[in-house]
């Protein structure tokens, strides 16, 4: 499912990227759903903890739900999972499978995000073939230990540098996002601000409107 550069920075606005932190004995298939009628309109399964098969499973499973709604779906950082059930894309951080191998493996027509942290591993993903990047964390964030804070500064010179959509994650709420007006991004990658509100569709389609309205702001 290979976008145009335009219609990728569009799908990027709201990235949704799944946690079972917040399930609470309710299916992720089901949080995804109303993040997606609530909205979201990209979505990255991210799982660290699940057996190969039945992360296989899942993924199958959501990535059914998110063509039904016509949005993107990626898997972050299992680039064997993603080539086996013929995902939209993957998602790899600087410590996962260098890009230019995962472009490699993947072919020429699936979605690759990379994480970038400096202009240098920005222009570096860009060149080995990334489609877009992931710039974090823009905001101290909980949900993942290892995330150096990126300032705003440095995301809005990434943005310059780069000729592919930039997506800002790490810390992102309903109440701060308006700070990033300006930097340059085509959207967001939210966990909590949706996955852990008690209405997942209400968050989404509020924050949805939140970040159409930061990023015509210039």
């Amino acid at each position: 499912m290979k976008l145009s550069k335009e219609a990728l920075s569009k799908s990027l606005l709201l990235y949704g990227v799944t946690d079972r932190y917040w399930l609470n004995g309710e299916s992720l298939t089901d949080h995804v759903e109303r993040s997606l009628k609530g909205g979201a309109t990209f979505m990255q399964l991210r799982e660290k903890n699940l057996d190969d098969e039945t992360f296989l499973q899942e993924a199958i499973e959501i990535q059914e739900l998110c063509r039904k709604y016509q949005v993107p779906f990626v898997v972050n950082d299992n680039v064997e999972i993603a080539f086996r059930m013929n995902a939209d894309g993957v998602h790899v951080g600087q410590s996962d499978m260098e890009a230019g191998d995962v472009r490699e493996k993947l072919g020429p027509d699936k979605i690759l995000g990379v994480s970038a942290q400096t202009v240098e591993q920005a222009l570096l993903a860009q060149e080995r073939g990334a489609d877009y990047l992931g710039v974090g964390a823009v905001f101290p964030t909980g949900s993942k230990e290892d995330a150096d804070d990126v300032s705003h500064e440095t995301l809005k010179a990434i943005c310059e540098a780069v000729d592919i959509p930039v997506v800002a994650i790490g810390g992102i709420s309903k109440d701060n996002i308006h700070e990033l007006a300006g930097t340059g991004i085509c959207g967001v990658a939210v966990i909590s601000a949706i996955f852990g509100q008690k209405d997942i569709e209400a968050a989404a389609r509020d924050l949805r409107q939140r970040t159409e309205k930061m990023v015509e702001e210039k």
